[in-house]
């Protein structure tokens, strides 16, 4: 097989995350990047390291994660994917592989991310919607956690949503772009946009709207939460299963690169 100079190439991958132990490499237990950097290895014939454009925790799922690696390989971007798709398990998905600048940085780069969070809002069960839903019943008021979802947007302290922050955590202010919950039948789906996000801050947010939903929080209640920013007090943090990551961003579409380079 041809080599050349290394390379940058991104994929955009869609995965089930249910059974992996989230989206970064671990010591113990299947991962994305450990699926991704073993495919890549079957491939390529020697190891390489992926990098991803934001962390997903156990059980959670995207449709538009982003990746990137350096590589040797002289390869047709179609004739990529369709390998990696040959060597990769049934869960994991490269939707798009393109070619970028050296300097090009998918963490980095990113200008925002968007994540939604499935509700299943019934007294029944659906084994099928439930394995990518959390289900709750009893009422449900949208109009408050669309209130409550509203005082989300713009640049606001969200340490009261991180489950936990290291020593090192930098600054917790976010800028969120929108935030919103829909509802279909018995589906309800939140729907949220950022530019980066704290470790579980999106299960929290969730967690806390469903309160509000229920009664058991009130208006008033949840932008104390977030005046007071102390950390962990929002929740409880729902379960990763009804999480997914829709999308990361950049200023412009990756595949505007390929024509550049």
């Amino acid at each position: 097989m041809a080599a050349l100079n290394k390379q940058k190439l991104v994929l955009t991958i869609e995965y089930d995350g249910t059974g992996y132990r989230g989206s970064q490499a671990q010591r113990h237990g299947a991962t994305i990047q450990s699926e991704l950097e073993t495919a890549l290895e079957k491939l390529a014939g020697t190891k390489i390291r992926v990098h991803l454009a934001g962390r997903t925790d156990a059980g959670v799922s995207a449709t538009g994660q982003v990746v990137s690696f350096r590589t040797e390989l002289d390869l047709p971007l179609e004739t990529v994917a369709t390998a990696l798709n040959h060597f990769l398990p049934a869960e994991i998905a490269v939707l798009g592989v393109y070619r970028v600048p050296e300097e090009f940085d998918v963490r980095r780069h990113a200008v925002s991310r968007e994540y939604c969070y499935h509700i299943w809002h019934s007294p029944v069960p659906s084994p099928l919607r439930e394995r990518y839903s959390y289900r709750v019943y009893g009422e449900l008021d949208l109009s408050a956690m669309n209130q409550a979802a509203a005082m989300l947007v713009g640049n606001h302290d969200m340490a009261a949503f991180a489950s936990r922050l290291g020593k090192k955590a930098g600054s917790t202010i976010r800028r969120v772009d929108a935030a919103e919950v829909v509802r279909q039948d018995a589906e309800i789906t939140f729907r949220i946009k950022a530019a980066s996000f704290l470790p579980h801050q999106v299960r929290n947010i969730v967690g806390s709207l469903i309160k509000v939903g229920q009664g058991k929080m009130t208006l008033d209640e949840f932008s104390e939460l977030m005046t007071a920013a102390v950390p962990g007090s929002a929740g409880p943090a729902v379960p990763g299963k009804g999480l997914c990551l829709i999308s990361v961003n950049y200023v412009k579409d990756l595949g505007d690169y390929n024509e550049n380079l």
